[in-house]
């Protein structure tokens, strides 16, 4: 390399600037930035040049690998000076890829565009396909118009799933970005528990010890299946609640000769009535008739309720 000098059996041991630059990737101006930030050692000054030495390039590939971790030059600057002092990286690195990784054992897939609109019954929407493409639902993939990563195809099934039910997809759509913004509330919130009450003990340095890191990144393996079996459990809870209430709701809403304002008289042989007089009373023979027909209206409504979902089960199957 023009204006290394190459010790025997290994790669430059000094650089100029230029020849750092083309070996490290970074420009001659982000090098300089660099140095004037700190973030470099002091490269050794030899007539009007400046020589750089392996240890220039390593650090300029730890920048870099930080930077597409996510840190900024600031706090890279204090990991580094923690480096320096004596203080390693690996468990800070460790816990960084621990959060940064998959939070769910789902595995992406990929669709074609023709299976897609098979999936929702056949038709072309360029709209809907945009809108799920922003929503992150969809991913285009580079120089294949006509496929897509899915990054969770569970997801994407409870979409054609309420499709089929005869949900619009705009109206999927518009419930998913409402549903997101609310279980995003819900992860910040239990981050914010977790990091008072569990982490902060962890993050008292800055950047973390090795120790504390590593046991950091423990916990998070720890308690990172915690938030979504929570969320399971108090989503199951809250579906059986409301959905109870909807049901008796709507049952109730629909009015039946024995709630409606109105009374008529209904002929029961006499023995009915003899065997409720002995079993409540004769003052209570009223009630407890119309209590036992209301059951009948109910339990006969939800029969039917069943039978016409199965019937819609069975016709979407032969579709």
């Amino acid at each position: 390399m023009t204006g290394a000098r190459t010790e025997a059996g290994a790669g430059p041991a000094e650089y100029r600037i230029e020849d750092l630059a083309h070996a490290s990737g970074a420009t001659v101006r982000t090098i300089r930035a660099y140095q004037d930030r700190g973030l470099l050692p002091t490269p050794e000054r030899r007539g009007r040049a400046n020589v750089y030495r392996k240890a220039h390039l390593a650090r300029l590939r730890q920048i870099a690998d930080l930077l597409d971790r996510g840190y900024t030059l600031a706090s890279i600057k204090e990991l580094l000076e923690a480096w320096d002092a004596g203080r390693g990286l690996g468990g800070v690195l460790g816990l960084v890829a621990e959060v940064q990784g998959p939070w769910t054992d789902e595995e992406a897939d990929r669709i074609t565009r023709t299976e897609l609109d098979a999936k929702f019954g056949g038709a072309q929407d360029d709209e809907a396909i945009a809108e799920a493409v922003a929503l992150g639902v969809l991913e285009r993939i580079p120089d294949k118009a006509d496929e897509f990563l899915v990054p969770s195809p569970q997801e994407l099934s409870v979409a054609v799933e309420l499709h089929a039910a005869g949900v619009p997809l705009t109206a999927i759509s518009g419930h998913l970005r409402e549903l997101r913004g609310q279980v995003e509330h819900i992860a910040s919130r239990f981050l914010e528990f977790t990091t008072e009450h569990v982490f902060a003990r962890y993050l008292g340095h800055r950047p973390p010890t090795d120790a504390d890191a590593a046991e950091a990144t423990s916990m998070v393996r720890r308690l990172r299946p915690l938030a979504q079996q929570t969320v399971d459990a108090e989503l199951a809870r809250a579906m059986r609640l409301f959905a109870t209430r909807h049901l008796h709701h709507h049952l109730s809403a629909q009015e039946s000769p024995i709630e409606g304002g109105e009374t008529g008289p209904v002929l029961l042989p006499r023995r009915t009535t003899q065997a409720v007089q002995k079993l409540v009373g004769a003052d209570q023979v009223a009630a407890f008739i119309a209590a036992a027909a209301e059951r009948e209206v109910q339990a006969r409504t939800l029969d039917a309720l069943a039978s016409s979902h199965a019937t819609a089960n069975k016709v979407g199957e032969k579709g």
